[in-house]
C-alpha cells in the first residue's frame, strides 16, 4: 500500500502545482508556440524566395555575381525605395521613360538590353527574391573524401559466395563418401559384409544430381541472358562534355523540362541544343560549387568543362561574343527501346502526369547519368497495372481533360462501382499500344 499512497501524494501535488502557476504555463507554452510559428514562417519565406529566385531570376541574375544582368545582392541599398523598385521588376520600359538616374545608368551599362518584365509577381514576391539574395552566401567547397567513399561503396560479393558454394559442396561430396566408409567398416564389424562402395565421381545418383544442378543453373542463366539481350540497365557512358545532373537539376533545381522540353510536346525529350546551354553560361562562364567527381574518383574541373561548351558554340567569354563557327558535340545515346516499340514522352509527362524519376531514377542525385531501370516490357505493364487514371472533374477544373473519352469509367468512380482505375483499364496493355 505505501507505494500506491506515494503515488497518489505524488499525483496530488502535481496537480496543486499546475493548478497555482496555470497562468506562467500558459505564457511560457504560448510563447514557444509563437516563436516556432515565427521560425517557420522565416523558413517558409526564404524557401519561397529562393523557388522564386530560380523561377524567374536564374537565367539572367546571380546573388552575388554579374551576369547578363547585375547581381541582385545590395540591390535595396543601391535603388533606396522599395515601391521603385517593384515598379521596376514588374515594367523596367515605364520606369525609364520617368528619367529615373540610377535605372537609365544601369540600362546604359547594360548595352541597353531590357530587362523582361515580370507584371504577374506580387510585391510580397518579390521581396521574397530580394531576401533571399541579400541573404545569399557563395557556397563552400567541402570535398568529399576519397577514402571514405570507397570505404562506403557497396562491394559485389557474388564471386565469393559463389565460391563458398563450391568449397561447401565439394565438403558434402567428401562427407558422404566419408559416412558411406564408415558405414562399410561397421557393417564389416558387424558381420554384415557388403561390397565396396562406389566412389562419388562414378555414383550414378550423385552424377544425376550434379547434371541437374548444372542444368538448372545453366538455364537460369541462358534465360537471363535472352531476356537481357538489348538492355542496357546501369549503363553509364562518359560523354564528351562533363553535365552534373545533380548540380543542374539537384543543387540549382533547373526544371528538367527547361532542357528537355520535347518530353511535355513531343514522342522524344530531346537532348538540348548548345544554345540552351549558352543561355545560361553566358554569364556563368566558371564553376565555384561543390566538389564534384568522376565514377573512378578523379576530380572534374568544371570551369574547365564550361569552357568545352564556348569551344563547342565558339563563344569568347571575353569579348562575349561568337568569334568561331560552332561545331556538334557527340553525345552518346544513354538510353535505347527497340524499333518495334513505340514509346511517346508527352503521353507519359503531359497526359499522365509521370514525373521523370519514375523511369529515370533519382537523376537530380545522378553526376553521370546511367541508365536506372531495365525499360523491359513487364516494368512499363507493371507500371500501368498500378498507375491510376486521373480524371478531369468539371467542379474543381483539377485533372486531364484527356480521359475524358473514358467518361464511363469517371461516373463508375463518382457512383462507388469501383474505387479507382488504372491504365491497364483503359487499354495500357493492350499489344498495340506500344507495338507497331
Amino acid at each position: 500500500m505505501q507505494p500506491v499512497k506515494e503515488l497518489y501524494f505524488t499525483f496530488t501535488r502535481y496537480l496543486e502545482l499546475m493548478i497555482q502557476y496555470r497562468p506562467l504555463a500558459k505564457t511560457f507554452f504560448y510563447g514557444i508556440f509563437l516563436l516556432t510559428l515565427i521560425s517557420v514562417g522565416n523558413k517558409v519565406a526564404a524557401q519561397d524566395g529562393k523557388a522564386l529566385f530560380t523561377e524567374n531570376c536564374a537565367s539572367c541574375h546571380h546573388p552575388i555575381k554579374d551576369g547578363t544582368g547585375p547581381a541582385l545582392q545590395g540591390v535595396t541599398a543601391r535603388v533606396g525605395d522599395p515601391k521603385k523598385l517593384h515598379a521596376w521588376v514588374k515594367n523596367s520600359q515605364a520606369v525609364l521613360a520617368t528619367g529615373d538616374a540610377y535605372f537609365n545608368k544601369l540600362y546604359v551599362e547594360r548595352n541597353k538590353a531590357a530587362m523582361t518584365p515580370f507584371p504577374s509577381l506580387t510585391d510580397a514576391e518579390i521581396d521574397a527574391i530580394i531576401g533571399y539574395a541579400e541573404a545569399f552566401k557563395a557556397p563552400v567547397s567541402t570535398p568529399d573524401n576519397p577514402d571514405e567513399a570507397a570505404k562506403n561503396q557497396a562491394n559485389d560479393n557474388s564471386l565469393l559466395y559463389g565460391i563458398l558454394t563450391l568449397i561447401l559442396a565439394i565438403i558434402t561430396l567428401i562427407l558422404l563418401q566419408v559416412n558411406s566408409n564408415l558405414k562399410k567398416l561397421a557393417d564389416d564389424k558387424e558381420g554384415h559384409f557388403t561390397g565396396e562402395p562406389v566412389p562419388f565421381y562414378r555414383n550414378k545418383a550423385y552424377i544425376a544430381m550434379i547434371a541437374v544442378v548444372l542444368f538448372v543453373i545453366g538455364g537460369y542463366y541462358t534465360i537471363q541472358g535472352a531476356v537481357g539481350l538489348g538492355r542496357h540497365k546501369d549503363y553509364q557512358p562518359e560523354q564528351p562534355i562533363y553535365y552534373s545532373h545533380k548540380v543542374h537539376a539537384g543543387t540549382n533545381q533547373v526544371s528538367c523540362l527547361y532542357c528537355h522540353s520535347g518530353a511535355y510536346e513531343g514522342k522524344h525529350a530531346n537532348i538540348p541544343s548548345m544554345n540552351v546551354c549558352m543561355n545560361c553560361h553566358m554569364a556563368i562562364n566558371e564553376y565555384a560549387g561543390p566538389e564534384i567527381r568522376h565514377e573512378d574518383g578523379s576530380v572534374v574541373d568544371g570551369t574547365a568543362e564550361i569552357q568545352k561548351i564556348y569551344d563547342a558554340t565558339g563563344w569568347d567569354p571575353k569579348a562575349k561574343k561568337y568569334t568561331k563557327p560552332a561545331k556538334p558535340v557527340e553525345w552518346v545515346k544513354i538510353h535505347n527501346l527497340p524499333d518495334h516499340v513505340y514509346f511517346n514522352h508527352s503521353q507519359h509527362a503531359n497526359a499522365g502526369n509521370v514525373q521523370c524519376q519514375t523511369c529515370h531514377g533519382p537523376i537530380q542525385e545522378m553526376d553521370e547519368v546511367k541508365q536506372f531501370t531495365d525499360l523491359s516490357m513487364s516494368w512499363c505493364i507493371n507500371c500501368h497495372r498500378e498507375s491510376k487514371v486521373n480524371f478531369y472533374d468539371e467542379k474543381t477544373g483539377e485533372g486531364n481533360k484527356f480521359y475524358s473519352i473514358y467518361q464511363k469509367f469517371h461516373n463508375d468512380i463518382k457512383n462507388k462501382k469501383v474505387d479507382s482505375v488504372t491504365v491497364e483499364m483503359i487499354g495500357g496493355t493492350e499489344c498495340q499500344k506500344c507495338h507497331y
